[in-house]
């Protein structure tokens, strides 16, 4: 049984079928969770409609809504339709059931839809309900009233201003598609904080081309209502500065607090205290025969990382003996440059105890820097010295979210340096900037 029908739930319910399990799914609002309708393809449709325009391309901002329309199944409504994701977990041979799942106790799930409910009984029960945008306990900010991601990427017509608060991926992409279609954008917050340094201040650069007013250095302070020119909100920062805009947009991260709250973890001996999100261990579980997955258990939240956590949940409820691993997660922001990354920093190789050293080229040296005309960005490399292997990989570069992959399965295999550098990559291509990378690094290892 299933509690949460979003890209970790959708998973768990196909892999488990395809075995031939029973399954049942439960979600209270789109089967699909965010990433169909108010994250993933919303963003990276527009943020594709932004590029287009920027660099040239006819794509008017009224092009660019109705595309985002129709990949998000929202033509001539106002909310989403999830009967395409319905339809396919039905016709997986799954139960599907529209409405509010709770634990009732071991292997017993209570489904509430309105004034009715009924119970379910199940072996295994997957936890994968998702998360929300938190919203900071900030002064002014009720009375102001904000924007979550929801908004940021559902918006048929343009703000005048927007002020960002929180520049993680999710920020920065909401800020480069708006910035470049005109809307006055201000963004607060360290950029893509846990990122490589250069990445991080590749994506400032980035935006600051755009036009996109970046307060790296600040926080927000509070919120004064209408306070500037054409009634805007006021927003107050750390270091004695503020910005204004007709808009406040909220990217300060995710939280399933209320979801785990309700969903009934004490009828199975969990005890909860009200965290963003939840520990599991190994294999993914909090209880026997209780798994919980996707954003709540606080990993990478990304789609392709809850599709792999659904999956695995599956299998082991299934009986198989495997167990997770999440050392080769790659991480993509989608801005026009992207940056992705694999593995560890230096600085947190280091802390970990390994005998690291970093390898860094920039990018506007390479054949393909040269090919693009590129005038900044990296490409860096991690490596364990002892053991001679990758731990971590960032690039900052055209096509950097395919040729992150190229550092995923060798962190994954623990795939030898020396092997790395005698691997063939396309000329001219990122990933072949990569390759340079591993042979001066096996150099250094000899």
């Amino acid at each position: 049984m299933i509690i949460g029908a979003g890209a970790a739930g959708e998973a768990a319910a196909y892999l488990a079928r395809g075995r031939g399990a029973s399954v049942a799914v439960i979600d209270r609002d789109l089967f699909g969770g965010s990433c169909p309708y108010w994250a993933c393809m919303p963003s990276k449709t527009l943020l594709h409609a932004a590029e287009v325009k920027a660099h040239g391309g006819d794509y008017p901002w009224s092009k660019a809504s109705d595309r985002r329309d129709y990949m998000i199944n929202r033509i001539k409504t106002d909310y989403p339709n999830d009967g395409s994701h319905v339809h396919a977990l039905e016709k997986s041979g799954a139960a599907v059931f529209k409405g509010v799942g709770r634990l009732a106790g071991t292997g017993k799930v209570t489904v509430t839809h309105g004034d009715q409910a009924h119970d379910l009984r199940a072996k295994d029960v997957i936890i994968a309900v998702g998360s929300v945008a938190k919203i900071p306990k900030l002064d002014g900010l009720d009375a102001a009233g904000y924007w979550t991601n929801a908004e940021a990427t559902a918006l048929r017509e343009l703000p005048k201003s927007i002020v960002i608060l929180g520049a993680g991926p999710s920020g920065v992409e909401i800020a480069q598609y708006l910035a470049r279609y005109g809307v006055r954008t201000a963004i607060v917050g360290r950029v893509n904080p846990t990122d490589h340094p250069l990445s991080s201040e590749f994506i400032a650069e980035t935006l600051r081309r755009d036009g996109v007013d970046v307060r790296d250095t600040a926080r927000a302070a509070r919120v004064r209502p209408q306070a500037g020119p054409d009634a805007e909100h006021v927003v107050e920062l750390s270091d004695g500065t503020s910005v204004s805009g007709a808009i406040i947009q909220l990217s300060v991260g995710r939280s399933s607090a209320k979801a785990l709250g309700a969903v009934g973890l004490d009828t199975v001996g969990v005890t909860y205290d009200g965290a963003d999100q939840i520990a599991v261990d190994d294999r993914l579980r909090v209880a026997e025969h209780v798994y919980v997955i996707g954003d709540p258990i606080g990993h990478e939240l990304s789609t392709h990382l809850g599709h792999y956590e659904g999956e695995m949940a599956a299998r082991i409820a299934l009986g198989d003996d495997v167990i997770v691993d999440f050392s080769a997660t790659p991480r993509v922001v989608y801005t026009d440059p992207e940056t992705a990354a694999v593995g560890l920093r230096i600085d947190q190789a280091l802390e970990q105890g390994i005998d690291a050293f970093e390898e860094t080229t920039g990018f506007p040296k390479s054949t393909k820097g040269y090919l693009v005309e590129a005038d900044r960005g990296h490409l860096s490399i991690v490596v364990d010295r002892q053991r001679k292997v990758l731990v971590g990989a960032f690039i900052a570069a055209q096509g950097a979210g395919e040729a992150i992959h190229a550092a995923v399965l060798p962190i994954k295999l623990a795939t030898p340096i020396d092997t790395l550098a005698q691997t063939i990559h396309a000329f001219p291509t990122t990933a072949r900037v990569l390759s340079g990378l591993f042979s001066a690094a096996a150099a250094k290892l000899r």
